[in-house]
Formats: structure tokens, sequence, C-alpha cells
């Protein structure tokens, strides 16, 4: 289905019981729904859960102007008051846990806990040394590309050019400083694999910059790790968001709050 936004319209999918609260699954760039395939039905035992499709993404258009963090941020903070109607919170893979730590500086009433799994706040720090010389036509890309093919509105022959657009984005943004960081007042959970495309101090400066910030690496397993652990990465997510009470601090031997 679609929601009509200001600037789009936006394909979403929803699962679960309307009278439970929301959950929005934010998919990685290049991809789209599909890939929350692992967590939906665990999760919406629980909640009611929200996949919307980004900008240029699967299913939804993409517009002339160019692919950005705030931009899709935007779109997500209209789709929240206009579909979820209320306080939701937000589990995103890669791109999407970017968009959850916009929305959690940006419109922190709009947010009740974020879970962000490989996921960077400056561009800094992403390792991916071929990225600026990637091309649409690479093998690393083939499976999106067939995806993309599948799904887009736009037909296969727009591939080039989401890709060119996803490629500038990744290689300018994001630019939040750790001062922003230091302003999210929501509990959020760093999840990362322990051989991510994220560096390892870059994660962990990201949790200990956060008030209320949880960190989870798992072992074996890469920028895939919701599909890779499921089985963890879910049990995870739903004792993050369902603890009534966050952990104190009182024996905390690295945030001072």
């Amino acid at each position: 289905m679609y929601a009509q936004l200001s600037r789009l319209a936006m394909y979403y999918e929803e699962y679960g019981d309307a009278s439970n609260p929301p959950v929005l699954l934010l998919h990685g760039g290049m991809s789209g729904a599909q890939t929350w395939e692992q967590q939906i039905e665990p999760l919406s035992e629980r909640y009611r859960v929200l996949v919307p499709e980004q900008q240029g993404h699967a299913r939804t258009p993409d517009l002339a102007e160019p692919l950005t963090y705030q931009a899709m941020a935007n779109d997500t903070i209209e789709f929240i008051e206009r579909v979820a109607n209320q306080r939701a919170h937000v589990v995103g893979h890669s791109d999407g846990g970017i968009l959850g730590l916009y929305l959690a500086l940006q419109r922190p009433n709009l947010l009740s806990r974020a879970v962000v799994i490989g996921a960077n706040y400056h561009k800094d720090g992403l390792f991916w040394p071929t990225l600026a010389d990637a091309d649409p036509d690479d093998e690393e890309f083939a499976k999106s590309r067939t995806r993309y093919d599948a799904l887009s509105p736009e037909g296969s022959a727009h591939w080039p050019v989401i890709f060119r657009k996803t490629q500038q984005m990744w290689l300018t943004e994001p630019t939040l400083t750790l001062a922003e960081i230091a302003a999210i007042t929501a509990p959020v959970l760093v999840m990362v694999g322990d051989d991510d495309v994220i560096s390892h101090s870059h994660s962990v400066e990201l949790y200990e910059t956060l008030v209320e910030g949880q960190m989870a690496m798992i072992p074996g397993s890469s920028h895939g790790v919701k599909k890779e652990k499921p089985e963890i990465v879910n049990r995870l997510i739903l004792d993050f968001l369902g603890d009534a009470v966050l952990p104190s601090a009182m024996k905390s031997v690295r945030k001072v709050r």
C-alpha cells in the first residue's frame, strides 16, 4: 500500500495488530522492505510493524532531486505522523539506522526507542575503500540490481541513476557531530557485526556518546547481521524495546549521566 506524503507516494507494508505499539523497520541503501523478512514475524507478535520504502528504493518512486539523509528523514517523520499517528519505536539497518539517529535528534517527541544496526553517524566511520570507484555494473551490486529491476516503478533503466545518487550520499554523508549525538535523549541500542563495514572505534564512540546508549557486537557476522544471526538479533531487539526500565548507570564505568 502507499501513503501519500508531501514529496512522494511512499510504499509500505503493515503487519500485526493495529492496536499494538508501532515499530518502524527502516531498510538500508539499495534495498527495501523484503530485507526485514526474518524480523517481521517475531516483532509483529507484539507490535504493529510498519515497513516503509524510501525515495527511489524498491516500490517507492525516485524524485528529480538528490538522495539525502535529511530528505528521507523528513519523509519518515511525515510517515510517522500520518500513518503511525503516535510515538513509535524505530529499528533501522545501515541507512535506516542513520535515519533513526536523525529522528532521535530532530523529533524526539515521535520516537520512543531506536535500534540502529550497522549505522555510522559520520561518513568517516564507513570502512569501504573501493566505494568511490564502484560502478553500477559491478558484481558486488548484482543482487541489489536484480531486486531493483523487479520492483522499481522506473524500471531497470533507472538503476544507474539511483546507484550514483546513493553512492554520492554515502561518500558525503552523514556528517552528524558528537555534540549532536550527545543531545539525543532517547534510548538507543547500537548493534553491529564484528566484521561490519562500520569501524569498531566509530561504533564504540557512538555508543559511549549516547546518553541512554546500549551496545551489542554480534560475533561471526558482517553488515548482513540481521540475516546471518536473526535469532540473536531478534532477541536483542525484543528485549531492548520491551524493557520497562533501562539498566541503572550507578555502576557504569563508561557513562556519567
